[in-house]
């Protein structure tokens, strides 16, 4: 069995690797070193390295198998919407690494985001998806999952039955009675699915993680979204999944101006959206639990443990829409 991606990432001959790619960049790119290069995060999935560049502070980003696509597709992302959308500086598709440029302090470090911040990031966020709308090959070619509604019934069946084969004392276990809970509410998500096909927005890109802690608040104001890792090909609506979660249970603003900043960007009634949404919830919790899965391929036992849960999380919401 291969080594764990968290393992791997703190040995010595991989650092020893990755920072003479590093140095390889920057050499090309006419910069320097100026300090040394730090490791202040490992997970599961990435890891990420913080290098003093004579041009300004530059991250390292290293991901698992799993999201090794990311840098290729910010990098499409970059080209179809380079408003909204930093180019990295420097990437190595084939081994998910990339570079970007330190673009100052997240949202959530700034200050407790404003209803007029969170429609600032869901209009950032609409833009983008527009923008995406029309390459879906493009996009998909550069390694997007497709999550799109027709996928969703079969990932469904697939992750349920896998999740009930694994061991009694697994995180991600579906035993015998949620096994058949969850497979008397596959009728409604393949009316959500059909739903969805005939809607008036799209399959787009979806960022899959829109929070806070991932859109940086510009100095003029505006704001940009970036880690990518969670992206997906899916209906564009399940975007408004992760920024409801966070406004509903961790902020005391109200959602429907959220909601209205995102309808009026796709120039649709704000109540289709709303209707939409409450179909995407079904579709969402799939995907996400799948993503989440995928996400871990590359775990540790232990890792397992601590963040084993998600999928299950994930995957039983569909238990509530």
């Amino acid at each position: 069995m291969a080594r764990p991606f968290s393992e791997r990432v703190v040995g010595d001959d991989w650092r020893q690797d990755a920072e003479g790619w590093i140095l390889e960049q920057l050499e090309l790119q006419g910069d320097s070193l100026s300090g040394s290069i730090e490791q202040p995060r490992v997970r599961p999935w990435s890891t990420q390295l913080t290098v003093p560049t004579s041009a300004g502070r530059l991250w390292f980003k290293a991901n698992a198998a799993a999201l090794a696509f990311e840098p290729a597709l910010q990098l499409e992302l970059a080209r179809l919407a380079p408003a909204s959308v930093d180019a990295p500086y420097a990437i190595h598709a084939d081994r998910g690494w990339m570079l970007t440029r330190d673009r100052g302090a997240t949202l959530r470090e700034t200050r407790e985001p404003t209803v007029e911040d969170w429609q600032r990031v869901v209009v950032e966020v609409a833009r983008i998806q527009q923008a995406a709308a029309p390459h879906r090959d493009r996009l998909l070619a550069a390694g997007l999952p497709d999550y799109s509604p027709p996928t969703v019934l079969d990932r469904f069946d697939r992750i349920v039955e896998i999740f009930s084969q694994h061991p009694a004392d697994h995180p991600a276990r579906v035993d015998a009675d949620l096994k058949l809970r969850l497979t008397a509410v596959r009728p409604a998500i393949a009316d959500a699915v059909d739903v969805l096909a005939h809607s008036r927005l799209p399959a787009t890109w979806q960022h899959g993680d829109v929070h806070p802690n991932n859109v940086f608040a510009l100095d003029d104001g505006s704001m940009r979204v970036f880690d990518f890792g969670d992206g997906q090909w899916a209906h564009a609506v399940e975007a408004l999944c992760v920024p409801y979660g966070w406004i509903t249970s961790l902020a005391s603003i109200p959602w429907e101006p959220v909601l209205e900043a995102y309808a009026d960007t796709w120039q649709v009634d704000p109540r289709d959206v709303d209707d939409m949404f409450a179909t995407v919830e079904l579709t969402q919790a799939v995907n996400r639990a799948a993503s989440w899965s995928a996400f871990l391929d590359e775990a540790s036992a232990a890792e397992w443990k601590d963040w084993g849960e998600g999928p299950i999380r994930h995957l039983s919401r569909v238990l509530d829409s």
